[in-house]
């Protein structure tokens, strides 16, 4: 008969044990739902943002908005943008 630990040890063992694999598996489920939002943000920037940035250049030219309030300040032709 091969030996084995005491019950008390085995089942506080298993405990610890289970508790980690929990962890490990939320902790896989936020980096699902980071890639996901990562995902989500990157399509919103490169789509959306740049379809109405295009659509407001095509309308008021190439010009600075205040997306607190919405005025508008000419570029200079000398002056860099803050895309550069």
């Amino acid at each position: 008969m091969a030996k084995k630990i005491k019950k008390e040890e085995l089942k506080k063992l298993q405990g610890v044990i289970s508790e980690l694999n929990q962890f490990k598996l939320k902790i896989g489920d936020i980096e699902v739902q980071k890639h996901i939002l990562l995902h989500q943000a990157a399509t919103i920037e490169s789509e959306d943002l740049k379809e109405i940035q295009s659509n407001l250049e095509d309308t008021y030219g190439k010009v600075s908005i205040d997306i607190n309030d919405g005025s508008i300040t000419e570029i200079k032709k000398d002056e860099p943008s803050k895309e550069d």
